[in-house]
């Protein structure tokens, strides 16, 4: 066996050539905005890769979805974060379907059928920022939603088919969350430069604009406060999808460092070997934490605490890992180009993702001492 076969398998299974075509691109081409990276994973097939076969989808497990990602993260950084976007859109799409039995099936199909790209409006990139605040307002104006907001940053902002966004409701009990789904040429919609960085710049994280945008009641779904002011069961799903497909992105990162140490039998074997196990150990926390979603059972508090779990120690490997990578690469891998520090800094990025560790702390520790696990 060889690091990281499992997970290039899963890759060509679902997805076959892509992690070829990815291979055989130069980082820097892969990696800037406009890349080819995205339009290869639409032609492979990607966008339905968690729609159930059910609806004309791939129809893939979690575990098997981690696989890939993990896969994806090692060959082109910002295609797995832009895709993980998608993925945990799709999941919380399927979710509500399982709930309402409403209309969503019919943007499944299209999504797997049309390969449409969703990108995500949810809560991001401010510290300290509650994951179910939202920016984005909606008020009723006859029988329509109309909204106002922006998100950024806003990954897939160029090449989104479709925009989920988390929005607040002005309802006659007050503001309610919900997620509307709105068509990437709906008008009122536009995009504006706002990603500075050259790390993960791929991704298309600018920002989005919605100026009086109309949405049909049909292409929103209403959430709820779960019990114990947390979580519904639709943003429960989509929350653990997001932690551990991101997790595992950033693991595939990590994880190209390795692979460079691994190949080229950098440092004492004693040390590869803990390079070797610190990813392999975290991977393995994702993949059981993910199968915990195949079951058919419901997802709820304690598989929400569980994939946290899974995400922080992925985070804590990486972080140790990658400097040691760096070191058993050497100096002159790091002057040399840019591809092993363009690794390192992406790889680092998974800490800005939600929640922040302080902020889920608290929630951490209460929920493995019997209580309530509510992340505000």
């Amino acid at each position: 066996m060889r690091f990281l076969e499992r997970e290039r398998t899963a890759l060509e299974g679902f997805l076959p050539g892509l992690d070829g075509r990815l291979a055989a691109l130069p980082q820097d081409e892969l990696e800037r905005p406009g890349g080819p990276a995205l339009g290869l994973f639409k032609e492979a097939g990607g966008a339905g890769l968690l729609v159930p076969s059910e609806h004309k989808g791939l129809g893939a497990s979690a575990v098997e979805a981690v696989l890939l990602q993990r896969a994806v993260g090692s060959r082109a950084p910002s295609l797995a974060v832009a895709t993980t976007m998608h993925h945990f859109s799709v999941a919380g799409m399927v979710q509500a379907y399982e709930v309402t039995k409403g209309l969503e099936w019919m943007l499944l199909e299209a999504v797997a059928e049309q390969r449409l790209l969703m990108a995500s409006g949810f809560a991001e990139g401010r510290s300290g920022q509650s994951i179910l605040a939202s920016s984005i307002t909606a008020r009723q104006d006859g029988d329509d939603l109309v909204l106002n907001g922006a998100k950024k940053p806003c990954s897939l902002s160029a090449s989104m088919d479709l925009l989920t966004a988390s929005v607040l409701l002005d309802t006659d009990g007050g503001p309610r969350l919900a997620v509307a789904v709105i068509p990437a040429t709906t008008p009122g919609i536009s995009v504006h430069p706002f990603w500075g960085s050259t790390v993960l710049a791929g991704a298309e994280s600018d920002e989005v604009r919605l100026r009086d945008v109309r949405v049909s009641p049909d292409m929103v779904v209403r959430t709820e406060r779960g019990e114990d002011g947390g979580m519904d069961p639709v943003q429960t799903v989509g929350f653990v999808w997001f932690e551990l497909l991101m997790a595992a992105s950033y693991l595939g990162m990590a994880s190209a460092l390795a692979e460079r140490v691994l190949d080229r039998r950098k440092g004492d074997p004693a040390e590869r070997a803990r390079i070797l196990v610190e990813l392999e150990a975290a991977m393995g926390g994702v993949t059981d934490a993910a199968s915990a979603l195949d079951t058919g059972g419901p997802v709820g508090q304690a598989e929400l605490a569980r994939s946290l779990v899974c995400r922080f120690a992925a985070q804590a490997a990486v972080d140790r890992v990658v400097p040691r990578c760096l070191e058993a690469l050497g100096g002159m891998s790091y002057v040399s180009g840019d591809e092993t520090s363009y690794l390192a800094a992406c790889a680092g990025a998974l800490k800005f993702h939600p929640p922040s560790f302080g902020r889920a702390a608290e929630a951490l520790c209460t929920a493995y001492a019997g209580g309530p696990l509510v992340l505000g």
